[in-house]
């Protein structure tokens, strides 16, 4: 939202104490959830491109087809492989935890090598895959993910993302406090 240079308003959730709003509106219980007018969505995807939809610019998915079905598959690779794994952080058995930071850990090394050749995930232009693993690069350290060298471009292109004043003024001062 703050890409594309929007109006919202943001409400925060407590992870511990759902209100039944949250749970009126999405039948998971889960946040985030779009509201805008009579239209409420969840599903941190769906969300996203309904809103690339909606406000067009700047476009965020590709608009070739190809392209962009490449982009949905990425967006549903990093779900399954990376995203699907963070839940076990806000609690739980440490061999659980340290398993989810090894498989985020090789899952992030193994895309690494993309950022050698080009500035973004999709290449030159910035777009709805680096607004999807941003916030999961922010939180490496509060994870306590530890990338090895070979991740390095990796990294980079981590700092490429954290640098964009748009970013910054994304965070929450819960999510500025992440980093030292």
């Amino acid at each position: 939202m703050h890409e594309k240079d929007m109006d919202f308003q943001v409400i925060d959730v407590d992870p511990n104490s759902k209100s039944e709003d949250l749970a009126l509106m999405s039948p998971y219980g889960k946040a985030p959830v779009l509201v805008e007018r009579d239209l409420v969505l969840y599903e941190s995807n769906i969300i996203n491109e309904y809103i690339d939809d909606r406000f067009p610019h700047p476009q965020l998915m590709p608009a070739d087809p190809v392209m962009r079905a490449r982009a949905r598959l990425l967006l549903y690779r990093f779900e399954q492989e990376l995203f699907s794994h963070i839940g076990v952080f806000d609690g739980g058995d440490q061999k659980v935890i340290d398993k989810a930071r090894t498989i985020i850990s090789e899952n992030l090394t193994l895309i690494s090598p993309v950022f050698e050749k080009q500035k973004f995930m999709l290449g030159d232009e910035f777009s709805m895959l680096d607004v999807a693993i941003a916030p999961l690069l922010w939180r490496l350290e509060y994870y306590e993910i530890r990338l090895p060298k070979q991740a390095a471009p990796l990294l980079k292109y981590s700092e490429r993302l954290f640098s964009r004043p748009l970013f910054i003024d994304a965070l929450s001062a819960s999510e500025k406090i992440m980093r030292k």
